[in-house]
């Protein structure tokens, strides 16, 4: 039997729990039970990557209860103890703040090589998106924008680069040849060759900056609107760190306008919207950094933003039930941005 099928009994992990998560609630006098929830669920014969969500039923002396949700993150070839680590030094760092959430880690465990952390409650932006909540979308990308210059003013020194195989393009799991290799194989002689041409580019530019002594920032990594979290009418939350490292700033930049206009246009066909929304993060970006928008900040954002593009394009050559024509858009309007 698998062993991640453990996470997925709740005798066990209540078992679990009240070892390793207990003692971090001493007003807190038990564990009752568990509610199991994956939110990814990818379990073959003897290997996984799956994410969990637990409701814990906490008890009091009183004998009343309190519900913490609880997340594992957990995956058999790649390590998870980095995001463990990301969250116990962004909560030294005094990440979070009057306005802003992060998770709670509370411990790792080698055995399942997955992180357990306390969830954050609330909605993320996509869910505002998709019901063209717009007056909630502005709320939200501001603050966003605020808590990623927060985060990159933080310090970037070695000790803050947890995930290093992914601060740069070619490296990114599961790195840009597998990529190109995995679509040709799929699609013969149809796109892999504008992906070549494609990834040649972006990775040129990537390493000429910092071979010209670029600045390395802390960076989110992997910076989209659900990722993002709206936990009570002031305050907004990060999830997923995952690829936190030291990179480029610009990297969440362009990674947030893209996906943020994407979903905007996909999920509300809102053209205007996407245009307005996109503007309004780099803007308040940009007053909260104290950073000038010069020509080689913009190109490095659309650098970024086109790899973005890429990406999703990949993943919708890539998923189970592939989708061409949302893939071919997206490889277009690349090719026009870099005019290839």
């Amino acid at each position: 039997m698998n062993k991640i099928l453990r996470l997925f009994d709740e005798a066990y992990v209540v078992k679990l729990f009240r070892k390793e998560v207990l003692p971090h609630y001493p007003s807190f006098s038990d564990i009752k039970r568990v509610v199991i929830r994956p939110y990814k669920e990818l379990v073959w014969e003897t290997t996984y990557h799956v994410v969990i969500s637990f409701t814990a039923y906490f008890a009091k002396a009183d004998g009343t209860e309190d519900k913490i949700p609880i997340v594992c993150s957990a995956h058999s070839s790649e390590e998870r103890e980095n995001v463990y680590l990301a969250l116990k030094y962004l909560w030294a760092a005094g990440f979070p703040s009057e306005t802003i959430d992060i998770p709670d880690p509370l411990f790792y465990s080698p055995y399942f090589r997955g992180t357990f952390y306390r969830g954050l409650k609330g909605e993320n932006l996509l869910s505002y998106i998709k019901n063209k909540d717009f007056a909630t979308v502005e709320k939200i990308v501001i603050a966003s924008a605020r808590l990623f210059a927060r985060l990159h003013a933080l310090p970037g020194d070695a000790r803050a680069n947890f995930n290093p195989i992914n601060s740069r393009i070619r490296t990114v799991v599961p790195g840009s040849e597998n990529i190109i290799k995995e679509i040709a194989s799929r699609f013969p002689d149809k796109y892999d060759l504008d992906l070549r041409r494609i990834y040649a580019l972006f990775i040129e530019k990537e390493e000429a900056y910092f071979q010209g002594g670029g600045q390395l920032s802390l960076i989110h990594g992997d910076a989209h609107p659900e990722n993002i979290i709206q936990t009570s009418a002031n305050r907004v939350g990060l999830i997923d760190f995952t690829d936190l490292c030291l990179g480029d700033l610009a990297r969440d930049l362009g990674s947030f306008s893209q996906q943020l206009e994407y979903k905007i246009l996909r999920k509300a066909s809102d053209a205007a919207s996407a245009r307005a929304m996109k503007k309004l993060f780099l803007d308040t970006y940009l007053a909260a950094s104290g950073l000038t928008l010069t020509g080689d900040l913009q190109a490095r954002i659309d650098l970024y933003y086109n790899w973005t593009a890429v990406r999703t394009a990949t993943y919708w050559l890539l998923k189970f039930d592939h989708d061409e024509n949302a893939a071919i858009g997206l490889i277009r309007q690349v090719k026009a941005n870099l005019k290839l």
